[in-house]
């Protein structure tokens, strides 16, 4: 599970895409100086190719010049590949059979097969792993009902536009809530991640409804 926790980290980081500098031969600073790029320095003038297999870093400081930066342009995220990150993570779990993820901007959902004894501790499983690669303001919504699979993949060919998207999901959404969720995240988020007082609250008291009855199962 570590294992499948550290790959998910690392999935998470490369799928979030954002914008890059180019840093000039002899600057460690690029362009409004506020953004340290290592592997610009010691890179190809090391003998080293950048590469898949060297790490990634970049150092951001505050300064004088810092509103030069465009950083209102928040890094996109491609909705596929982050499902199929999650899915791939996901089936290699003890006791899945198969799993469907639909990624939308602010939810996950996931609709998985299992031969569990404990669905709760599975479901937790499922759970950790999907939020391990998301971005933390994600919710994530189980169902281990398999019927659940085809329901969200006829999801897919949807326009997110669509005026009546949000009423759909949360129908989806309230039914996924049958099945256990896994245990709350901390104090102030539910097992969805959602935190409690959100606008999204009566769903909350559909999921502590359903994880009594199901804690224990």
């Amino acid at each position: 599970m570590k294992k499948i926790a550290f790959t998910a980290s690392l999935i998470g980081m490369i799928i979030i895409t954002g914008c890059q500098n180019t840093a000039s031969e002899n600057e460690l600073f690029e362009d409004g100086g506020n953004t340290v790029n290592v592997k610009n320095e010691n890179g190809i003038e090391n003998g080293k190719d950048n590469n898949s297999s060297d790490f990634g870093y970049v150092r951001h400081v505050k300064s004088n010049l810092a509103e030069e930066e465009d950083y209102n342009k928040v890094p996109g995220i491609d909705h596929e590949k982050v499902a199929n990150a999650i899915s791939s993570l996901i089936i290699q779990l003890p006791n899945i059979q198969d799993v469907a993820t639909l990624v939308t901007d602010e939810e996950v959902l996931i609709a998985y097969q299992t031969d569990t004894k404990n669905r709760n501790d599975t479901a937790d499983q499922v759970k950790k792993t999907a939020i391990s690669v998301v971005p933390r303001y994600y919710h994530v919504y189980l169902s281990d009902n398999p019927e659940m699979i085809k329901q969200i993949e006829g999801y897919s060919g949807l326009d997110p536009n669509n005026r009546d998207i949000d009423q759909i999901i949360n129908k989806t959404i309230k039914e996924m809530l049958k099945s256990p969720q896994g245990r709350k995240l901390n104090k102030g988020e539910n097992a969805n991640g959602e935190g409690y007082g959100e606008t999204n609250e009566n769903l909350d008291q559909d999921m502590k409804d359903n994880y009594e009855k199901t804690r224990y199962k």
